[in-house]
């Protein structure tokens, strides 16, 4: 979960944690990891009696049946911390619409509670209380409400000795057994169990704790691993509990979904039915990303079979964000009974493929765009895993239309866009329409007043011809967008094109940013059916930077994406918040200008071919101590310039200079050292820009 604790406490806290264990288990009525005696309310087993890591080749399903798909439901903190408004009130109302909108319907059926339900101290007996002023009728008048709807209540605590709030919530660490009747008694359906405050008790003890407290109750409880992917939980935790966190905690924003994305995605070998990687919970609808991010969220989350808890309050919830937590056909993917999450089958510049088996023999192909403009991305069939056929049929699961192709999957992907498609080996792809390709080429970015060419195309990629083709291209309000050549073609054989050429001018005097222009094709099937696509493209209005040498810190970019935070100008990353960096300092040495990221970032800038070089002092910033570890990238268009090797925070400010001659995007990038992004703080110091 998140709260207050930033991440530098966190990180703090573990480096702290092995001086200080010893004498905090104490004071607290422990004993240390070394000489583990038994907490008061029940046997602990000795370290050796924790389980063997599990082999990723685990993948038969668990006999106690919880969880054999990934759980769906709700979960409060995205959405509203510890506020107020998480309360009784809100956990019925979520409940109401889970029924009311068919949500229960769709697959969601977990209600769950997060950190601040309870009092900060148990009672004289040593139980939990819950807070009488957010739940008056206790928790178990809560879980009968749920019950009564068809659905299942969760709560939540931490391994430790408090939960992850600074106003000190009790913690199980110690009460395992005490608690874990407790939520049985309440009716609880499932416990997420996080990692603050652990004292520096083995993870593994601490969570084969709970895995043996809950089920000395006898009731089937749901038990999700909130361990942060600290000790590797994939490991081992398919022994334990159902669900295991393999990162930090999610922020509503698209550099901390994408970061996430990239720790997860490696650990397909591990998921399975009862045994699921858990990238955290979801942030669609909360306002942070756009729709079109949202929906690449919700798409990867399913394709990697992951937990599908929202996080939004659906009592404000827009349409557009129902639309896409009730998209069914993109949920069946994620509760395939196969169980299997997507493995990725490339990744360069950004155009990621992703393939998931399905029980029926189908694969679920994703096509995710990484970057901040469209990029074609393509596979195929046969790479997916399916066998060679005459053609398949193509069903894209947002469109929610089916097609034949002849074996390629291919899309030109909106910036930071997916394409969701499932394709089947089946005998009745002739029923269905060819499916078409809309791509653009050119480059996305115009100077106002200055006319643009852009070359479009219509690529037929099914077996059968598309007929009658025709296109169309449209702008903003007040733009010039004329063709310059053929806008039709009688017929498209496979694999052939209708390219079309754009004159584009977006008036003088129109502002920086990005705008938006719509591709249409229509074709009619051989049997005569009619059929339009649609492609959104966006085009950036960009000015060039001044002739002579200046601070990047001072120019607007045209994308930056960070993994925790917003990038930060002439300031260290800090934290989470926007300004809340401090002096830029590498090595004991301040920098008065500069940019401050925490990897996994990137910075772009339009350089319209008119600048020669890129320089900067680069390296892990000192605010966070010993830790962090980097590497630094210069990118002229599609070109990687220079690169550094692996920068630790011990090593001091490393001079970078790129010959970016000739490029249109210059892109600074921060990627972590190949240990996670934890405390990856790094600086572009003195960064400046020749032209």
């Amino acid at each position: 979960m998140r709260h207050p604790r930033t991440r530098t406490t966190r990180t703090l806290r573990r480096r702290a944690v092995g001086v200080l264990a010893a004498g905090l288990l104490s004071s607290a009525g422990l004993a240390a990891p070394a000489a583990a005696a038994a907490p008061a309310d029940q046997p602990v087993a000795p370290a050796a009696a924790a389980p063997a890591p599990a082999g990723p080749s685990r993948t038969s399903a668990p006999a106690d049946g919880l969880a054999l798909t990934p759980p769906m439901g709700f979960n409060n903190w995205n959405s509203t911390h510890c506020r107020a408004d998480f309360d009784e009130e809100m956990v019925k109302g979520i409940a109401d619409i889970f029924v009311a909108k068919g949500l229960k319907d769709a697959g969601y059926q977990y209600v769950n509670l997060d950190d601040c339900w309870a009092l900060p101290s148990r009672d004289a007996d040593g139980k939990l209380v819950p807070d009488p002023v957010r739940f008056p009728g206790g928790i178990k008048a809560v879980a009968d409400y749920v019950h009564e709807k068809g659905l299942k209540l969760g709560v939540y605590t931490s391994a430790g000795t408090k939960t992850c709030n600074p106003a000190g919530f009790p913690g199980a660490l110690g009460h395992e057994y005490s608690d874990a009747q407790q939520f049985a008694d309440w009716g609880v359906d499932y416990l997420k169990y996080d990692n603050c405050n652990n004292q520096g008790v083995d993870a593994k003890l601490r969570y084969t704790t709970m895995r043996d407290a809950l089920r000395a109750t006898g009731r089937p409880i749901v038990y999700s691993i909130c361990e942060w992917g600290q000790n590797k939980p994939w490991e081992w935790a398919g022994d334990l509990g159902q669900l295991w966190r393999t990162t930090g905690d999610i922020s509503d924003s698209w550099g901390s979904m994408l970061s996430i994305l990239k720790q997860n995605l490696p650990l397909a070998p591990y998921a399975g039915p009862g045994r699921w990687n858990d990238p955290d919970m979801l942030e669609v609808g909360n306002g942070g990303m756009t729709d079109t991010e949202y929906r690449s969220h919700f798409s990867m989350w399913s394709v990697m079979a992951a937990p599908l808890l929202i996080g939004t309050d659906l009592r404000k919830a827009s349409p557009s964000t129902f639309d896409i937590l009730d998209n069914k056909e993109v949920i069946a993917v994620d509760q395939d009974p196969l169980g299997k999450q997507g493995t990725v089958l490339s990744s360069e510049g950004g155009r990621w493929v992703v393939a998931k088996e399905m029980r029926d023999g189908s694969r679920t192909v994703a096509l995710f765009n990484e970057s901040g403009t469209a990029q074609r991305i393509t596979t195929t069939a046969r790479a997916a895993g399916l066998p060679d056929a005459p053609a398949y049929t193509l069903r894209d699961l947002w469109q929610h239309r089916s097609y034949n192709t002849a074996g390629t999957v291919s899309a030109t992907v909106p910036a930071h866009g997916t394409v969701l498609v499932r394709v089947f080996a089946d005998h009745d792809w002739a029923a269905h329409p060819p499916a078409v390709e809309l791509g653009l080429d050119g480059s996305p970015y115009v100077e106002a007043g200055t006319p643009a060419e852009l070359t479009t195309t219509v690529t037929d990629l099914g077996r059968t011809p598309a007929r009658q083709v025709s296109v169309t291209l449209t702008g903003p309000e007040g733009w010039t967008v004329t063709p310059t050549s053929a806008t039709r073609a009688a017929s498209l054989a496979t694999d052939r094109s209708l390219r079309t050429r754009w004159r584009v001018t977006a008036p003088s005097g129109t502002p920086t940013g990005s705008y938006g222009l719509t591709l249409k094709a229509a074709y009619r099937s051989p049997s005569g059916t009619p059929v339009d696509s649609t492609l959104p493209l966006t085009v950036s209005v960009a000015v060039p930077p001044p002739s002579g040498t200046s601070y990047l810190g001072d120019l607007p970019w045209l994308e930056a994406v960070n993994a925790w935070g917003p990038v930060e100008r002439d300031t260290s990353n800090g934290e989470s918040a926007a300004g809340d960096g401090r002096t830029l300092t590498l090595g004991g040495t301040a920098y008065a200008k500069g940019l401050g990221v925490h990897a996994d970032s990137s910075v772009a800038y339009y350089t319209g071919g008119a600048c020669e070089t890129v320089t900067a002092d680069v390296g892990v910033d000192d605010e966070k101590g010993a830790s962090g570890t980097v590497t630094f990238e210069i990118w002229a268009d599609g070109t990687k310039a220079a690169a550094t090797g692996v920068l630790t925070n011990a090593m001091p400010a490393q001079p970078l200079t790129a010959d970016v001659t000739g490029a249109r995007v210059v892109r600074l990038v921060v990627t972590d050292g190949g240990d996670g992004i934890d405390s990856d703080h790094a600086d572009w110091a003195d960064a400046r820009l020749s032209c």
